[in-house]
């Protein structure tokens, strides 16, 4: 067995591009975190300078050269793009505590009603006004239609993680109950934009092949849980070699084998981590081992990932500035007031509302992925995946200032839920 291979000319150029991505990551992700916002929008930006809304713009035969040498080098780059999504959520999954008890079973019901099913529903009315400018080739209005209120209602796991990694937040009772939340409020929404992706392709939908994807995904979360909860921690400590080696097998396996079932590669990736966390605890020693994969991915594959998406938009050209203000605000202001309605039956301070409400608008990498799935199956045109794509970005950076503000007025605020 002969495997194809690039050239060496290819290999080179392909080394040069995903330098340009880190090198052009690494300096605007420093330079938003200069002004207190969250590394991820800089890393985004640092892509669109690359892309088509800058650099690409002003040289275009030089950067052809280098994101365009040959005809197979975006797909190259695209599996540097995968493994950046999988391992990000791998470590959001080994970093979250889902736990539903009776002390926070209430709150996490109120913010999923609130950030949810209130936005997705006030969403509905707004349709038609941006249905002409948004849809895409399929015309499937039912597809639109789940797309854009999902785009509404939409939390960021992977954002809000680092966002939570980046402040030093991570497993505090307040991050516990947002990345729980988002957990369930993805469950749901990447089952509606299943349908949606199915009932474009299919143009009718397939109740039986409905059934069966809502049943796995719903199931494999049943399943984690209940794992999560009575396995028992393995005593005996292996090597780092050895725990990376049958984590990465397992996170490629299973995200390979539930996707043949319809889950989405991120959702899988998210459980791996979590059930990896089951067995090997969190020792002193074993922390310190997954500490140092946080530290590699994201300074390598995390800034890829986003650098690539950034790459990806044009803000020059097929954009309508008042269709992605008024997006905007309609998308922020239906999370926001879903959010803090609900919150008013719960006992919590003026402060910690507002702290859910803005955070449950950072629609960060599912924000992102949505804009792409739904964008390649030609559910929407390119006017609203460049839309949807800066509604995560401004989004994402509004909850990263909002929270360090919030943090410096008081560094014990996100410990407790009141």
């Amino acid at each position: 067995m002969r495997l194809a291979t690039l050239t060496e000319t290819e290999i080179i150029i392909t080394l040069i591009a995903l330098a340009l991505l880190l090198i052009s990551a690494f300096v605007f992700g420093n330079l938003i975190e200069k002004i207190k916002g969250p590394r991820v929008v800089g890393e985004i930006l640092g892509g669109m300078i690359l892309g088509g809304s800058c650099l690409f713009l002003l040289f275009p035969d030089l950067m052809k050269n280098i994101f365009f040498a040959y005809q197979e080098e975006g797909k190259v780059l695209n599996i540097f793009y995968q493994l950046g999504l999988m391992f990000l959520m791998f470590l959001s999954g080994y970093n979250t505590d889902i736990k539903v008890d009776k002390t926070n079973r209430k709150t996490i019901l109120l913010v999923f009603i609130g950030a949810t099913i209130i936005p997705m529903l006030g969403a509905i009315p707004f349709i038609p006004m941006y249905q002409k400018y948004f849809i895409g080739d399929v015309s499937n209005n039912i597809s639109f239609s789940l797309v854009f209120c999902i785009g509404v209602a939409i939390t960021s796991i992977p954002v809000i993680s680092k966002i939570f990694f980046d402040m030093g937040i991570m497993n505090t009772k307040f991050s516990n109950t947002i990345l729980t939340v988002s957990t369930f409020q993805d469950l749901c929404l990447w089952i509606l934009l299943n349908m949606a992706t199915r009932i474009a392709t299919t143009g009718n939908i397939k109740i039986l092949e409905m059934i069966i994807i809502v049943t796995v995904t719903i199931g494999l979360f049943v399943i984690v849980s209940l794992v999560a909860k009575y396995v028992k921690e393995i005593k005996k400590e292996y090597s780092t070699k050895i725990i990376y080696s049958i984590s990465f097998v397992l996170l490629l396996l299973i995200c390979g084998l539930l996707s043949k079932v319809g889950i989405n590669i991120m959702y899988s990736a998210f459980i791996v981590g979590y059930v990896v966390k089951a067995f090997i605890g969190t020792k002193k020693k074993s922390k310190e081992k997954m500490e140092y994969l946080e530290g590699f991915v994201f300074s390598f594959f995390v800034p890829i990932y986003f650098a690539l998406v950034g790459i990806q938009l044009n803000v020059i050209h097929d954009f309508s500035l008042i269709r992605f203000i008024t997006f905007f605000i309609i998308a922020f202001g239906l999370e926001f007031i879903g959010t803090w309605i609900l919150l008013l039956f719960s006992k919590m301070s003026h402060d910690m509302k507002m702290n859910f409400a803005i955070t449950m608008n950072a629609r960060g990498g599912p924000g992102i992925v949505l804009a792409t799935v739904a964008y390649a199956a030609g559910i929407i045109n390119i006017e609203f995946f460049t839309v949807l794509i800066l509604t995560t970005m401004l989004s994402s950076m509004i909850a990263g200032y909002y929270l360090r503000f919030q943090q410096k007025k008081n560094p014990k605020i996100f410990n407790s839920l009141t």
